[in-house]
């Protein structure tokens, strides 16, 4: 098995420990009414972006989402919130020193030992979350899961939704499909964008993401036979017969979206292995982007 298979299912218990943090670390993450911009790189960006929707439809103020090397200066925050596994991605590192002093800034990391430790306000730390593997699947889902519980959200449906997903028998039409449209809505949209990287980090697949709502102005027209429409989260109406009339399959679990995503990191891996490629070590991908 894999590193990144091993890595992957982890992860219920990985969620459980990072929910377990909140009331240690509570006092790092934004407070109630506090204008935050959430940044990361690649996967971090995603997980930002999801916990942007969520916490301003939670009632905790106004959050905005940025990859770290678009982030637009001059605007007025709180807090920047930056996640990155490494600590160590240039894009992050150049942005928290470009502000030091002005925000505070929270760190959300995996590896302690890093330059990242000496420039921010705040640190949380999930070393528990870290990973081996090049490809991130359980420190962006702890992440998020721990984001979720300072929310106020009760992660235990999600955790029990992500055990079945280890658990079961991945279809094998998904494991032989030639292309892979990803849908979302709302903080689910994140969820969609990041299983599509998973993708074509791990397997080189053809993957493409959009907003659900958006699939029928344009992307519904790559869909067909072989090829899948998933849905994270709840299925729009009407949505489920534009797919069957492609003859595309519609793939819309209805389970929690953090853990659908599972299914498609497993399913990453599969056809990672089914077509020769190592899913640790993906091609022209290092586990950090350190710029000279």
């Amino acid at each position: 098995m894999s590193i990144t298979a091993d890595e992957i299912a982890t992860q219920p218990e990985c969620w459980e420990r990072a929910a377990g943090l909140i009331p240690q670390i509570a006092g790092a993450l934004p407070a109630t009414g506090e204008k935050v911009a959430v940044v990361g790189c690649g996967t971090s960006w995603f997980m930002a972006q999801s916990y942007a929707v969520l916490r301003e439809r939670a009632g905790h103020g106004l959050t905005d989402a940025f990859a770290a090397s678009e982030f637009p200066y001059g605007r007025d925050y709180d807090r920047i919130v930056a996640i990155t596994r490494s600590g160590t991605t240039t894009e992050v590192l150049e942005l928290i020193r470009r502000v030091r002093g002005t925000v505070k800034v929270t760190a959300v990391i995996g590896d302690p030992k890093t330059p990242i430790v000496d420039l921010v306000d705040d640190l949380v730390v999930l070393d528990f979350a870290d990973e081996k593997s090049v490809v991130q699947t359980r420190f962006a889902t702890s992440v998020l899961a721990l984001l979720r519980t300072h929310l106020g959200e009760d992660i235990a449906p999600a955790v029990a939704d992500a055990r079945r997903a280890i658990a079961e028998v991945l279809p094998p039409d998904l494991l032989g499909a030639e292309q892979f449209s990803f849908l979302g809505t709302g903080w689910s949209y994140g969820i969609a964008l990041e299983a599509g990287l998973k993708m074509r980090e791990a397997a080189g697949a053809w993957t493409e993401s959009y907003p659900a709502m958006e699939y029928r102005h344009g992307p519904i027209a790559i869909t067909g036979p072989n090829r899948i429409a998933w849905v994270f989260g709840d299925l729009p109406e009407g949505l489920d017969g534009d797919v069957a009339r492609t003859g595309g399959r519609l793939e819309a679990a209805g389970t929690d979206p953090l853990a659908d995503l599972i299914r498609v990191q497993r399913l990453a891996v599969a056809i990672a292995e089914a077509n020769g490629l190592d899913p640790d070590t993906p091609r022209n991908l290092t586990r950090s982007v350190v710029l000279s």
